[in-house]
């Protein structure tokens, strides 16, 4: 590695590092100021307040991130520019190719990092404010194991009114089977007050209920106290997955909810959608710097006040542009991967027309 690529990378780490640190404080400063009445009213302690913006930050550095990089690679490149450094370094045959790499390379490793913190570092942290938001502000609390509704497999569907799990044990539970040939025909339902999971048979238990069986126009009723269930294919712990938000599962975790969405016979879009984008929006950074180095390094009117709001401005379009292409994917408009990464193609394309351009 050249002197000038150590120069250059060091002055666009630490750019970088400011830029998310400026970013950071300001969006914790407007959050607290919103809650701050919350904070007071609820008297959560000093200690709990610095722990939920420490849990708070990662989403917003994962959020910041292209924002952070697209902004230093400017102002290092806005920097040798104006202060003629790039001026003497393309003298000694340096191309612009040349001159980029050092920032590509440096934001390729960011992005890969980018990749693990969103995918696995963001969901813990959220889960975690979300539980103080719960116990200390009171907010978002919807009981998460309330009113599950799902699809057991092709033919079963399991409704559950509320799931306890301290003692492993749903309540207020049915189970309506259908014919596969026939999906508007029920064969059997259960009815039951409470269903209990028995942990040394892996087996599913219902209490106090009713069995129906159906058979044309007529139906065979059969009451019990204690009826074994053994082919549902569900766990306790797979019920307070259910009930997760995507925002709060790692990869691994999306990875299993589309296998068991898929088992089941759901439609598994918006759970693949949710894990294409995290790895595409990791990929940001790589293009807003391909896209927008060419500019700053070359001496423009207007100067790099100029630069940096015309490619802030593109990278919040591609932002947008992002979310309309999700919005089409989870409606079945388009495969869940390349809505994922259509944005990303689309601006790389441009991208490489701009350094194109950028070399005449």
């Amino acid at each position: 590695m050249k002197i000038i690529d150590k120069y250059l990378i060091k002055q666009f780490l630490q750019t970088i590092a400011f830029g998310l640190l400026g970013f950071t404080i300001i969006f914790i400063v407007i959050d607290a100021m919103e809650n701050l009445d919350d904070f007071i009213d609820q008297n959560v302690p000093a200690l709990k307040i610095i722990h939920y913006y420490i849990v708070f930050s990662p989403d917003i550095i994962r959020l910041m991130t292209p924002v952070g990089v697209l902004f230093a690679a400017l102002f290092t490149a806005g920097k040798a520019a104006s202060s003629s450094e790039l001026t003497a370094i393309k003298a000694s045959g340096v191309s612009l190719f040349r001159f980029m790499l050092p920032f590509l390379i440096t934001t390729f490793f960011i992005s890969m990092f980018s990749v693990y913190f969103s995918g696995y570092v963001v969901p813990m942290a959220n889960k975690t404010k979300l539980n103080i938001e719960q116990e200390y502000l009171k907010k978002n609390i919807s009981f998460s194991g309330s009113n599950i509704y799902f699809q057991d497999s092709k033919q079963r569907i399991v409704s559950i009114s509320f799931f306890d799990n301290n003692s492993n044990r749903a309540n207020r539970v049915s189970i309506q089977d259908f014919n596969p040939a026939n999906p508007i025909q029920m064969l059997s339902r259960i009815d039951a007050i409470s269903l209990s999971y028995d942990s040394l048979k892996h087996i599913w238990i219902a209490n106090n209920g009713i069995k129906r069986e159906f058979s044309g126009k007529q139906q065979k009723a059969e009451y019990f106290t204690n009826l074994e269930i053994p082919n549902l294919n569900f766990s306790p712990a797979d019920l307070l997955k259910k009930q997760t938000r995507p925002s709060e599962m790692n990869l691994s975790e999306l990875t299993d909810l589309i296998k068991s969405q898929e088992n089941a016979g759901n439609d598994p879009t918006s759970t693949l959608i949710e894990y294409h984008s995290r790895i595409a929006f990791a990929m940001t950074s790589v293009i807003v710097v391909l896209f927008g180095l060419p500019i700053s390094a070359n001496k423009r009117k207007g100067g790099v006040a100029s630069q940096v709001g015309l490619n802030i401005l593109v990278t919040f379009l591609y932002l947008v542009f992002m979310k309309v292409s999700q919005a089409f994917g989870k409606n079945g408009a388009l495969n869940p991967i390349l809505t994922a990464w259509f944005a990303n193609f689309l601006f790389m394309a441009a991208a490489a027309v701009n350094l194109w351009r950028a070399r005449q």
